[in-house]
């Protein structure tokens, strides 16, 4: 049949398209359409569909120009009405047409149009047929693999019994074309460009529902895995029940308590994979126990929570200022940090040692700066600590394994910027299992404590919020890569006012209130506190003095209780009845001159002392006899002062075989007491030339400096101890190096009040002064 022009009731519709050869249906509402179906009912039930080009349009276009070129004429099996009140038409597509023109019919519009009723007839040659069957047939195949709904019906078209335009056309009706593809079929006339659409078709849906089908399959494997373990942890619900172990596992707790912990991502994942290992352990495991233990560590660990520092400034003053009297350089340390903190809203914690003879208040102090910065406060002392692990903690291989002391006191603390006090830091020792102080380098280095790695933790811990503070007596003890990385403030001895200051602002009421005694049941007189400190105590710090000040209190508890005393009074007159006779006894300021024996000052982890040198000389083989426990410091002392002595005996009359026919015996007295340091140079050289020239020592000097072998006198340190000491014996001439004038400068006028000092720069210097008689 050729090509023919007929007039026909024409349906607009919308993205509708129906090849030549399916029976579908569709819906229509609009007046127009619904007229055009029925009159075709009437007559020979074949009617025009052709769709808008703007679907969105309500009212049917009048101009063929708002429609596709292309349509399909249909025939009319079967209208029903729906509840929405549109209709529902069934028709079978019988063959394409071109729409030419529109005009009205009345109730509804009528198409001309142009029939093309003859099938497509532009098949190409047999090789070529043969290879687009084979390709068809392969998509088919592939479609039907990742769609299993219209798998079957497919599976007639893709059996290979069907010639390709029979195969082409049985797909095109079965596969769910989209509107799109159907109009442009209908469009073109050309059989390879049908079998083009439908290729393409078939690979873009292919691949479409394949990534579907995979996320599908991810999806479905996830929900499989969340409601496998719903299922399992039901069941373990049921069995503990059974067991009577009712209740949320550890495991669930533990993740329950990460999700409230204050810390980084990178801890909290650490924590849930140990969570993890551990819920797949069994109870009876060895292992179990250590996994639980080590969970429980790092949930306590207080890794981002910070307490608040106060940072004001008077407060922190009136603290330090009512807990401790002196101290004056910590205390100005300590408000710059505040004052630093306060102005940069963060601020590096200082590292701070405080060096100092025992009783000082190094420790306390500590304290005290805690209540002023509003921090928590830990106390770590390592005197005596000889194990690295006691700082870095165990590795958790070895049964027993626990963290470190860092880690345990951060736990205790409970925030990660606390004050940490290392006390007797000079005390630490080291053997086969390790060097405690080189485990102190990382903790106490401001550039590696963010990474602080405790073995047991196995975590970075961030110690640069931690305030440090460190105690040492002996300075000289720290080793000096340790040294290094702290900040040295010397915390000096007390001198007899600062004690009495002490003692009636601090000490009294804290031994009155430790010993149950009211305020107004004792009462100190400031002679008897003064008498105490200089007869029953000779100490740099105040420990003694404290401890004498508590057996008073004691004694005073007992006459309360047993003589029903009100109130009791001690002065000086009755002091010994609380504290028996006096221990030390003040010797005479003025002792008589002697030959060979000089007074030396010098300085210990406890404070200034005197030391007696003696020398005696006698007949002999010039043989040096050194007595008195001394170290190998002081024996170089002595060796050098004879040598001294021997390079200007000419000068002073000694003969020259003088000292090859004489023994020279050199004695420091309680030989039981080591003793040693660079500061008795001048002394030994002084009774040296004293018991070779018979010539008398001034009894009322003391004298402190090394020297050397041609007579100069070196500077030395403990300089504020060592006049302390002089005052103590009641000696008020002293001779120091020339090049400490600065330091005694900066000491209080308390101290050197009372003393003449002579600045000596060579042995010539001290002899002056040491000699009445001396010429130079």
């Amino acid at each position: 049949m050729s090509e023919r022009i007929m007039t026909l009731p024409f349906v607009a519709v919308r993205d509708i398209a129906m090849l030549p050869g399916s029976i579908s249906h569709f819906d229509i509402a609009r007046p127009e359409s619904v007229h055009a179906v029925e009159n075709a009912l009437m007559s020979n039930s074949r009617v025009m569909i052709c769709a808008q080009l703007d679907p969105m349009r309500e009212e049917i276009p009048r101009d063929v120009t708002e429609y596709y070129k292309t349509g399909t004429v249909l025939l009319v099996n079967q209208i029903l009405k729906l509840n929405n009140g549109g209709f529902r038409v069934l028709a079978e597509a019988q063959e394409t047409a071109k729409l030419l023109n529109l005009f009205d019919g009345g109730e509804y519009l009528r198409a001309e149009i142009l029939s093309e009723p003859e099938p497509l007839a532009d098949l190409p040659d047999e090789e070529t047929q043969e290879a687009m069957m084979r390709n068809l047939l392969e998509a088919l195949m592939e479609y039907c693999s990742v769609n299993q709904k219209i798998g079957r019906e497919l599976s007639r078209v893709a059996d290979g019994n069907m010639d390709l335009e029979s195969m082409l056309a049985a797909a095109c009706y079965t596969l769910p074309l989209g509107f799109d593809e159907k109009q442009r079929m209908l469009e073109t006339g050309s059989f390879p460009e049908h079998y083009q659409v439908l290729m393409e078709y078939l690979a873009h849906e292919t691949q479409i529902i394949h990534i579907k089908n995979e996320l599908q399959r991810k999806v479905q494997e996830a929900v499989d895995k969340h409601q496998k373990e719903y299922v399992l942890r039901e069941q373990m619900k049921v069995i503990r029940q059974e067991l009577g172990e009712d209740g949320e596992s550890d495991a669930d707790r533990y993740e329950s308590e990460v999700k409230k912990l204050k810390a980084s991502k990178e801890v909290k994942e650490r924590i849930l994979k140990e969570i993890d290992r551990f819920r797949g352990l069994s109870n009876f495991n060895s292992e179990s126990t250590i996994s639980q233990t080590y969970i429980e560590t790092l949930l306590k660990m207080p890794w981002d929570k910070v307490s608040k520092d106060r940072t004001d400034l008077a407060f922190a003053r009136k603290v330090l200022d009512e807990d401790h009297y002196g101290l004056d350089d910590v205390k100005e340390r300590i408000l710059e940090y505040l004052a630093v903190r306060s102005l940069t809203k963060k601020g590096d914690a200082p590292i701070i040692c405080l060096v100092g003879p025992p009783g000082t208040g190094k420790t306390s102090i500590a304290r005290s700066i805690a209540r002023a910065l509003g921090k928590k406060y830990i106390r770590l002392g390592l005197g005596g600590v000889r194990d690295e692990a006691d700082i870095r903690g165990h590795r958790r291989t070895y049964i027993g394994a626990l963290p470190g002391r860092i880690a345990a006191s951060l736990q205790q603390a409970g925030v990660s910027n606390p004050l940490m006090l290392l006390d007797e830091v000079d005390k630490t020792g080291s053997d086969y299992k390790g060097d405690v102080s080189s485990a102190l380098l990382e903790l106490l280095d401001a550039e590696q404590n963010k990474y602080f790695h405790d073995h047991y933790i196995d975590i970075p811990i961030d110690l640069s919020r931690v305030l440090f503070l460190a105690t040492a007596n002996d300075r000289s003890r720290i080793p000096a890569p340790l040294l290094d990385r702290m900040e040295i403030i010397e915390v000096s001895s007390y001198t007899e006012n600062e004690k009495l200051h002490i003692a009636k602002e601090h000490l009294v009421e804290k031994q009155k209130e430790k010993n149950g005694i009211k305020p107004d049941q004792l009462s100190i007189s400031d002679g008897a506190l003064l008498q105490i400190i200089r007869g029953y105590t000779r100490e740099a710090g105040v420990r003694g003095l404290e401890r004498k000040i508590g057996a008073i209190c004691r004694k005073t508890a007992s006459e309360i209780c047993e003589k029903k005393r009100k109130h009791v009074s001690v002065t000086q007159n009755n002091l010994s009845h609380f504290l028996g006779n006096e221990k030390f006894k003040k010797e005479e300021a003025a002792r008589e001159d002697d030959i060979g024996v000089v007074c030396g000052l010098a300085w210990t982890s406890v404070g200034g002392t005197t030391l007696q040198i003696e020398t005696s000389v006698m007949p002999g083989k010039g043989k040096l006899s050194l007595t008195g426990q001394l170290g190998d410091v002081m024996k170089e002392s002595a060796q050098t002062g004879i040598t001294y002595i021997r390079s200007i005996g000419e000068k002073h009359g000694i003969a020259d075989d003088y000292f090859t026919s004489h023994d020279i015996h050199i004695h420091v007295p309680e030989g039981a007491v080591p003793k040693d340091g660079p500061s008795a140079g001048i002394t030994m050289a002084t009774a040296i030339y004293s018991a070779v020239t018979q010539e008398k020592v001034r009894g009322d000097v003391a004298m402190t400096g090394e020297i050397t072998l041609r007579g100069r006198v070196l500077p030395i340190g403990g300089l504020k101890e060592k006049l302390l000491a002089a005052q103590a014996v009641g000696i008020h001439t002293v001779c120091v190096p020339e090049k400490n004038r600065q330091d005694v400068s900066e000491i209080a006028k308390e101290i050197t009040k009372g003393l003449d000092i002579h600045y000596v720069n060579t042995m010539d210097d001290v002899l002056g002064v040491a000699i009445r008689d001396y010429a130079d």
